[in-house]
């Protein structure tokens, strides 16, 4: 959670979304009957389009201005005030984005920054967030791009409301703007010391004035509550078990679903038998293509009338996890968007490689790894005057809104998704799976319908972190320098595979492949793989070189913030002294991506007799520049390296033939 000195009044615009994230592809598209579809939305003319057209209009920042307001795209967002914060005549502050809470604590920081221009106390701010009938248009929650995109544009408005409120007490009261102040949610005369609270002055209207493209904000070197280590908002609410997820909802008349899983993966159905499951009471079998699912009154119900579901599947062969990486190498496809322009080329690696004294060469691989959230997916949907709204947590509340419209053939405005806080995402939350399902049986009945996942479902039918194979040729001369490097990353993700290092001839490509798994967004992207193997590599050329890993990457380094963090690291742990073990070995690294930049030290020992792998201590230096709640930050990176000790020892996903083996933490 931080916030870039260098791009303090930067406001959200569309980018493409490969640069940033890997979109799973929606999994449904329904049959519609259509005298079923003119019974719920009546005459008139529906509006249609493609998943094609559905993607694109995600990628451009959505469709026209919907019943609410909201604007086409995130580069025409909303200039009034009043579409981002509302001051209530009792003074307090409610505050508007699509982006959502998913563990990461911005419904705090954010909430800080408001609170920070508009000069209120934090405990008077309410976000609204996550509901597309109420919030801005919003891309998602994804990319790191909450703090340094959202929070400066929250800012911009809250100092606006500012300056207008001075503006307000000043043509109220006759007086010269330049003897009142704001603070502590009252606009005060400094020289009669009279004051008048913002809901005084507001009304309890809306602020239709428009946000200035300069507004003054406040520099952090004079920040109160932003750069504060506040406590999270609600926090009580999540530790006593106060706050409903998706999971916890009740609506009136709600029933429970269940869908039938294929036998594999990528199969179809040929025949199903439902008589036995629609023989119980209270029991609807709802069929459309290749989706069987069940509703009941209880949840217990409903898995019995699964169990009695007797479907059968074609599926085609598949590769399994042993024979992956071969799989990908054998399997590349041409790239699209910036995903086929993320290559850098400089130099000759002809040239570099014979001005080498050592050649290097080496692969890599990383397996696909499941996002593994708590709060695995839920949702419930439910129908009313031929309008669908969908509870459910996820990253992307107008993705999943254009989702459920495509899905269902229906206008986009006549779909509204809320997003309750939820039990984390890691990237694993941009599609609406479970809202699909929940909203396809919901219009079956007409009644509101309940789908939670198991952690099994979660672990087979959502998507994983892409798997991958880096291969990489090297040059070094003796002295330390890099002479080439030339970088392939097959599949797993160009987001990171960039570097600061000063390496005069250089060739990086990302060759996209086909998957045998669906893969999407994972925490960090193909960062974690490509700074994996490229630190790696680094430390294998230091090893042969007999150099000092510290020394080696810093002979090679200009880039002033990226030795910063890496001399920080090494000092803190101790670089170069004793081990604490004599079976240890420490080990450094340190990578660049989204204007952040980290360095990691580690000492990890291993027992000679049962090979078994302890890690010692790790400590980790990260700049980002100026931080809106320090505890919060501490947090994010220590979660940071627990999940990513799992992916270093012994997180993977095994399949073979289309089936998850080993779908369940236990394993």
């Amino acid at each position: 959670m931080s916030d870039p000195l260098t791009s303090a009044d930067r406001v959200e615009i569309p980018i493409e979304l490969e640069r940033y994230e890997l979109f799973a592809a929606p999994i449904y598209r329904f049959n519609v009957d259509r005298r079923e579809f003119f019974k719920l939305f009546g005459g008139g003319i529906a509006i249609v389009f493609t998943l094609k057209d559905a993607l694109a209009l995600q990628a451009t920042g959505g469709r026209g201005s919907g019943e609410s307001g909201r604007p086409a795209s995130n580069q025409s967002l909303p200039k009034e005030i009043g579409a981002w914060l509302h001051i209530g005549e009792d003074g307090a502050v409610t505050v508007f984005t699509g982006k959502v809470e998913v563990g990461q604590d911005i419904r705090t920081s954010l909430a800080q920054v408001v609170a920070e221009e508009l000069r209120v106390p934090l405990s008077s701010i309410r976000l609204v967030m996550g509901d597309t009938e109420l919030t801005p248009f919003d891309m998602g929650t994804f990319g790191s791009r909450t703090t340094p995109t959202m929070g400066p544009q929250l800012r911009k408005a809250a100092a606006a409301a500012r300056e207008l409120l001075l503006d307000l007490a000043a043509e109220q009261t006759k007086t010269d703007r330049a003897s009142l102040t704001a603070e502590d949610g009252r606009v005060t005369n400094l020289r009669t010391r009279q004051s008048l609270g913002y809901g005084q002055l507001t009304h309890g209207q809306k602020l239709l004035k428009q946000i200035p493209d300069e507004v003054p904000t406040t520099a952090p070197d004079r920040w109160k509550i932003a750069g504060q280590s506040t406590a999270k908002v609600d926090g009580r609410a999540f530790v006593t078990g106060k706050h409903h997820y998706t999971s916890d909802m009740k609506r009136p008349g709600m029933l429970y679903g269940k869908v039938v899983r294929p036998s594999a993966l990528n199969a179809t159905l040929v025949s199903a038998d439902t008589r036995a499951a629609e023989a119980l009471a209270g029991i609807t079998v709802v069929k459309d293509g290749n989706f069987i699912g069940v509703t009941a009154p209880d949840l217990s119900q409903a898995a019995q009338a699964v169990k009695l579901i007797n479907a059968e599947w074609q599926a085609p062969a598949q590769p399994s996890s042993r024979e992956l990486f071969d799989y990908l190498k054998s399997h590349t496809t041409e790239a699209s968007g910036n995903e086929g322009n993320s290559g850098n080329t400089r130099g000759s690696i002809t040239d570099g490689l014979a001005a080498a004294d050592q050649k290097h060469q080496q692969t890599y691989t990383v397996a696909y790894i499941a996002h593994a959230p708590l709060e695995p997916r839920a949702a419930i949907a439910e129908w009313n005057d031929g309008k669908l709204t969908v509870w459910t947590g996820t990253q992307r509340p107008f993705g999943v809104r254009t989702e459920l419209a495509e899905g269902f053939r229906i206008p986009e405005e006549r779909v509204r998704v809320i997003v309750p806080d939820t039990g984390s995402g890691y990237g694993g939350k941009h599609t609406g799976d479970a809202a699909m399902e929940a909203a396809r049986l919901a219009k079956a009945t007409g009644k509101p319908v309940k789908i939670v996942w198991t952690r099994e479902e979660e672990f087979t039918w959502a998507y994983f972190r892409p798997a991958g194979v880096i291969d990489i040729t090297s040059g070094v001369r003796t002295d330390g320098t890099v002479t080439a490097w030339e970088y392939h990353n097959i599949n797993s993700g160009p987001a990171g595979i960039q570097h600061k290092y000063e390496f005069a001839n250089q060739k990086i490509e990302f060759h996209a492949a086909q998957s045998p798994l669906r893969q999407g967004s994972y925490r960090g992207l193909a960062a974690t793989a490509n700074h994996f193997a490229r630190e790696t590599h680094l430390d294998e050329m230091a090893h042969s070189l007999k150099m000092n890993p510290l020394e080696f990457r810093l002979k090679n380094l200009q880039d002033a913030r990226q030795r910063a963090v890496l001399q920080a690291a090494a000092k803190a742990f101790g670089w170069g002294k004793a081990k604490s073990a004599p079976d240890s070995g420490v080990g450094i690294a340190c990578g660049f991506e989204k204007g952040g930049y980290v360095a990691t030290c580690a000492e990890v020992a291993v027992d000679r007799q049962t090979r078994k792998v302890k890690i010692v201590r790790v400590v980790e230096a990260f700049e980002c520049g100026a931080i809106i709640n320090p505890d919060h930050l501490k947090n994010q990176i220590e979660g940071a390296i627990v999940m990513a000790i799992g992916g270093a020892l012994f997180e993977a996903v095994e399949f073979a033939n289309g089936k998850i083996l080993n779908p369940r933490f236990s394993r």
